[in-house]
């Protein structure tokens, strides 16, 4: 059952001293765009309005979200931190007398809602600002990144031993519960172990022998988990018809077990073919390669960086505009060419606000022909695109034009709106799996950008039309320099005969303070004329 809002303040909130009935700036500004029903909308579809337990109030779900990825925290550090802050309970709209939601309520509620639920969050919100007219779409601009899987490095023998060590617990699983005892099931994880340690060893040696020790080092391994896809397949089998002759469905976790080993093993295949194409010399089809057992959609990608010349996750488009309101984004699995998704991009952006962007500009990976005529066909009146290759003289002449290379230049500006999404909200990896996890991480990290970018009110005008005389000036702030001493002569009107501080002009040099003039009736009195003093006076006798 879906509850939207919380229940009335309580008194412990109304005797609250007024310094603490407050939000900061920054979380009054958010507080005040998420305080809207139309946020509630996305969350109906996955919640009956009648039957089931009653969800948490969804306003304080999406402030917690939000908490969340702005800060970068975990769903225990966040529960823990909303518990202690009396701030961010208010925000949450949390009383004080009720308990934070536990960490596992927000990760299942996330869960369910998915990657429909985060997308029909950002539609909302870039429609309230759509309605204030506060998204300008004179120009826009367009680029790619990769956001990481939670995977480490992976290599063939490494996801080989954690593919039988993953299949020997999940057989130990259903042999503890009772089903398949007498079907034979050896454990080869010592022997995976001892040749995965091997391969290391070689591998630090860097000589011509290491390479061909190591390939044939990595053959036994896929032989060793072929050899055990087999008995987790018998296992699996015996232990399914076990259960039928007993007549029950089984517990929980057993048929977890038995599905996730249809799962590994099938995964476990793929990887051991691949080492087989490996060892045979070739290289692996990158689009179909598996990178890891718990994230299969996760694929490696090349994107020329020098310090990271493959990467392993999934492929991100990113567009915003000249305020820097990232008015579409989109997650795919795999490495997809840039250039035909450039067309969708727009197009999306157009059905969102019904009006296409009138420039539009990206990097040379997205500049063709064919891709130029698409846009121009959406209503796009320029296109800033550098094209592949070696241009005609008419292509440079027109990327040479002013307003081109002022398009391009701007252009560069997507690379640091990327940078800003992965440093502080959570881009540069997704601890979610799979593709639809990739996609909710990205969307929820767009929706917290957005609530920071996003005002809620459009910029007030900078005159009054009433005119000056109509609107006497507010008074000013009191100073906060002491106040002088009147003994001391003001400089604004010291004569100009007064020593004044040395300045420093344009080149750093430094001018020396003015000395005051010498009278002309003193004349300096003679050395040989001044009195000796006491000491002096004893040794000149």
């Amino acid at each position: 059952m879906l509850r939207t809002i919380n229940a009335e303040p309580t008194l412990w909130d109304s005797i609250l001293p007024e310094c603490c009935q407050g939000l900061p700036p920054g979380l009054a500004a958010v507080d005040e765009l998420l305080d809207d029903p139309r946020f509630f909308v996305p969350f109906v579809p996955f919640f009956d309005p009648r039957r089931g337990r009653r969800s948490i109030p969804i306003e304080t779900y999406l402030r917690m979200m939000f908490l969340r990825y702005r800060y970068k925290l975990g769903f225990e550090t966040l529960c823990a931190e909303v518990a202690d802050s009396i701030a961010w309970r208010r925000f949450c709209r949390i009383p004080l007398d009720t308990a934070v939601p536990h960490p596992t309520t927000l990760l299942k509620v996330t869960a369910r809602c998915g990657p429909p639920g985060i997308e029909a969050l950002n539609e909302a919100l870039l429609a309230k600002a759509a309605e204030n007219k506060l998204v300008r779409l004179d120009k826009v601009r367009v680029d790619s990144t990769v956001v990481e899987a939670n995977v480490a490095y992976p290599t063939d023998s490494g996801l080989l031993a954690k593919g039988v060590a993953a299949l020997t617990r999940l057989v130990m699983v259903l042999k503890v519960a009772g089903l398949a005892k007498r079907t034979r099931f050896r454990d080869r994880g010592r022997s995976v172990r001892h040749r995965a340690h091997d391969v290391a060893v070689w591998l630090r040696r860097r000589n011509d022998d290491a390479k061909g020790e190591v390939l044939a080092i990595t053959a036994e391994l896929a032989d060793l988990a072929e050899l055990t896809i087999g008995d987790a397949r018998a296992v699996a089998v015996n232990a399914r018809r076990a259960l039928a002759r007993r007549g029950t469905p089984g517990g929980g976790r057993t048929l977890r077990a038995l599905a996730d080993i249809d799962t590994v093993t099938e995964l476990l295949e793929r990887v051991v073919a691949q080492t087989r194409t490996r060892v045979a010399g070739e290289v692996p089809d990158g689009a179909t390669r598996i990178v890891s057992l718990h994230d299969p959609d996760a694929r490696p990608i090349r994107k020329g960086r020098l310090g990271r010349p493959i990467e392993f996750g999934y492929k991100a488009g990113v567009a915003d505009n000249a305020d820097g309101i990232v008015i579409d984004h989109e997650v795919v699995k795999g490495n997809p060419p840039d250039g035909p998704m450039l067309a969708p991009a727009v197009a999306r952006i157009k059905a969102r606000f019904n009006r296409a962007p009138r420039a539009v500009t990206a990097d040379r990976g997205y500049g063709e022909a064919s891709i130029d005529t698409a846009l121009e066909a959406l209503g796009v009146k320029t296109v800033a695109t550098p094209r592949r290759g070696k241009p005609s003289a008419a292509r440079i002449k027109t990327q040479r034009a002013p307003a081109f290379v002022k398009l391009v230049k701007w252009r560069t500006g997507s690379e640091a709106r990327i940078s800003c999404l992965k440093r502080d909200f959570g881009w540069r990896r997704t601890l979610f799996d799979g593709l639809e996890g990739a996609q909710t991480w990205c969307g929820w990290g767009v929706l917290a950008h957005n609530a920071l970018k996003s005002p809620t009110s459009p910029p007030s005008p900078t005159a009054d039309p009433a005119g000056p005389e109509n609107n006497p000036p507010e008074p000013g702030p009191a100073p906060t320099h002491p106040p002088r001493n009147p003994a001391q002569p003001d400089p604004a009107n010291a004569s100009p005969d007064a020593p004044r501080r040395s300045r420093t002009d344009r080149k750093g040099r430094r001018d020396k303070p003015k000395r005051p003039e010498k009278s002309p009736t003193t004349s300096p009195t003679p050395r040989s004329a001044q009195p000796l003093s006491p000491t002096a006076a004893s040794f000149s006798g």
